[in-house]
Order: C-alpha cells, then structure tokens, then sequence
C-alpha cells in the first residue's frame, strides 16, 4: 500500500528553500572540456586494485536490503555511527553494513551482533569501492532485491525516510543532486531498485568489481559525478532536490538545516567541523536534539 506523500514531496514545504528544483527528474548535461581532461588524468592518478574484501557475515535473498558504510581507521564506533545503526535497523529490510578497517579484527563486535550482513574491506577504495562490493554481493545472493545505501559522512536517517523510498518515481533515487562538472546524484545516500547481476553489470563502469579509485577527486571524477549518466542508459533517475552549483553550490551544504527541517532525513556531518562556519552551530545542535540525535 502506498502511503500519503511525505512533507518532503510537498511543494509547499520545497518552495521555502530558495533556488532548488523539487523531484527532479535527470537531464544529461555536457561535459566541460577541463572535466573530460580531469577524467583522463584520473585513470593513472587513482585506479588500483580493489581493496581487500572479507564476508563476515553473508548476504542472504530477501526483498529489501539496506547498505551503511562505516570508515572506521581505529576500530571504534561514534555515538553517531551508533545513532544511524540503530535507526537503520528499524528501517523495512535487513541491514548489510560495509566497514572499512585496518584488517578484519579491528571490526567491533557491536557490528556483528547488530548487522544481517556483514563485509570487511580495507581502507583503501572510497565510499564507491564499498558499494560495489555491497550491490555485487546483492546482485549475486538475492537478486531482485531494493537496496537503500548511504555512508557515514551524513547523521541519520531521520523520520521520513521509509515514505520517501517507497514513494520515489525513480528505479535510481538521490535526494539532492547537483549540476557541479555536471549534473548529478550526490552519492552519501542513494535507493536503487531491482539489484539484479544485469543492473549492476550495465554500472560496471562506475562500479568496477576488481579495481577502484584510491584518489578523492578521482572517485568525484570518474564515479559520483558519472553515476547517473550512466545508470540513466538503464534505468529512470532523479532526485528530491536539485541546485545549480553555479548559482548556489553544494545543496547538502548550502541548503542543509533548510532541507532537514524540510524533511531531508539526513544532515552532513562536515556542517558540524570542516564546514561549521556556513551555519550557526547552535541552530545545528538544536535541529538534531529535537531529532533525538546526540551532540557531540
């Protein structure tokens, strides 16, 4: 059963944020020369072997997946990471988190006892070498299935996340996207339908199964930027909310306490230290306590 449209897909509530266009459908933009030129820089700079990968705890068939990945160099969880955990648990589906560490041991034991799937892999790699380790794995052990991924370089999700997913037009759903280098999905947090081996065989170019991008421009470069270009070969995509980078930037920056209290069930965590600047930190700590989040 369809529930009723979320506070998120309400234009009302959209029209407030200044300068985004609500429910974008993807429209394929051009390269710029300087981006092209970049991309073909990126290949030497970045690409590696595919960092080194471990099951844990396996991948079984069930409709719905839902994917965290944790980049944890020491081995310790935060009381956020702990936050969005739990939250995810009480989220439709089985949970399947990914977590980066020095080497299988340094993986808490927490993650064992609160995941149905579990994957170790190595630091190396970025957000993207974890997900195409997370809908290979999907796409291999339970075809068919909807997967919800996200990392943890945002807090949450927050309530209205469950309403969002099931309502998305899209078979590939961001919530913000961005016309920076191009247009595109910003990939903290993605849906995608229907993981079959075909799906994320027609990805294998921004989803690579055996090689990554151990670079942070190159990962930008070669995979999030070129994400939805080439899942729109396949597949309908677009986003809750879509800026113009010219005009306002980074919409999970620019825009982020705006879109949280619009209903956008996740905040960026750099708004919080690298990017605490852009906004009033204590507006910031009173939006995520009212949202039962701790504050650090």
């Amino acid at each position: 059963m369809t529930r009723p449209a979320q506070k998120l897909t309400d234009h009302a509530a959209l029209d407030r944020i200044d300068g985004l266009i609500a429910n974008w459908d993807f429209e394929m933009s051009a390269s710029p020369w300087k981006v092209k030129l970049w991309r073909l820089r990126s290949i030497p700079l970045g690409l590696r072997p595919a960092p080194a990968a471990a099951i844990l705890k396996p991948v079984t068939p069930v409709e719905r997946w839902n994917c965290y990945f944790l980049f944890l160099p020491t081995g310790t969880l935060s009381a956020a990471q702990r936050f969005s955990l739990a939250r995810l648990r009480e989220l439709e589906g089985e949970l399947l988190v990914i977590c980066a560490a020095p080497t299988p041991s340094n993986v808490p034991d927490e993650l064992h006892a609160l995941s149905t799937a579990l994957i170790w892999k190595g630091l190396s790699g970025y957000d993207f070498s974890a997900y195409s380790i997370a809908l290979h794995e999907i796409a291999e052990r339970s075809p068919g299935a909807d997967v919800f991924v996200m990392n943890d370089s945002v807090l949450g999700p927050f309530d209205g996340l469950e309403a969002m997913l099931e309502n998305a037009p899209w078979e590939l759903t961001g919530f913000t996207a961005s016309s920076a280098m191009e247009n595109h999905l910003q990939s903290y947090a993605f849906q995608m339908r229907s993981v079959t081996p075909e799906r994320v065989r027609a990805l294998r170019t921004v989803m690579p199964q055996h090689t990554a991008y151990n670079h942070f421009h190159a990962v930008v470069s070669m995979q999030e930027t070129r994400f939805a270009r080439v899942a729109a070969q396949t597949m309908k995509v677009g986003a809750f909310w879509f800026a113009d980078a010219d005009r306002l930037g980074d919409p999970s920056l620019f825009a982020g306490p705006a879109l949280l209290e619009a209903g956008l069930p996740f905040l960026k965590r750099s708004l919080l230290d690298r990017y605490g600047s852009i906004h009033d930190q204590e507006r910031l700590r009173a939006l995520l306590s009212a949202r039962g989040h701790p504050v650090e």
